[in-house]
């Protein structure tokens, strides 16, 4: 992957559209650190997401994710998960876009419902999102919501009809494309 090697790999996207699992795989073929943007804020905050919501309201939480958005994005050579809705915001975008390579991870709404209740089927924590009257359709108003930001990503990958591991083979290709070409 030549000069690209150091370059930061930045996974964004809809929540279960494969960030995380994505990245552990990626970090295993590649060497690099993978860092949780959500994991650093939880950490520095020392409580949950939901509790940082519920304590200090979501500019705090906001302004919390900036500042690790933008630190974890002057360093090289990690790649970074970021939170479903960090990349909408545009301090987080400029920094991401300018840190590394960008690639949205996409799904169709009926894929991420799916997945989401598989976790949730499968002991992990509910996600808020289900607990409404309509969490397809609430997947789906987000989504529509975040399409333009999520636009502006370096490269998008729908993540429907592929496993983790087809998906981060894809992640690698575009990398060593990117960087034949700009070589």
């Amino acid at each position: 992957m030549d000069k690209r090697e150091m370059d930061n790999i930045i996974l964004v996207g809809f929540m279960a559209s494969g960030k995380s699992l994505v990245g552990r795989i990626l970090s295993e073929r590649t060497g690099m650190p993978l860092v949780d943007a959500d994991s650093v804020i939880v950490e520095r905050a020392g409580k949950s997401i939901e509790q940082i919501f519920a304590d200090d309201g979501e500019a705090a939480f906001r302004a919390l994710e900036r500042q690790v958005i933008a630190e974890l994005c002057r360093d090289k050579g990690r790649i970074i998960s970021a939170g479903g809705g960090a990349f909408v915001d545009p301090d987080n975008r400029r920094a991401m876009l300018e840190g590394g390579t960008v690639f949205c991870l996409q799904a169709r709404p009926e894929t991420i419902y799916h997945r989401l209740k598989a976790d949730n089927d499968s002991g992990q924590a509910v996600r808020p999102l289900l607990a409404g009257p309509d969490p397809l359709g609430r997947i789906g108003e987000l989504l529509a919501q975040r399409a333009e930001a999520y636009g502006r990503a370096h490269y998008s990958i729908d993540t429907d009809a592929f496993t983790p591991e087809e998906v981060a083979v894809k992640v690698v290709d575009l990398l060593q494309a990117g960087a034949s070409t700009n070589s």
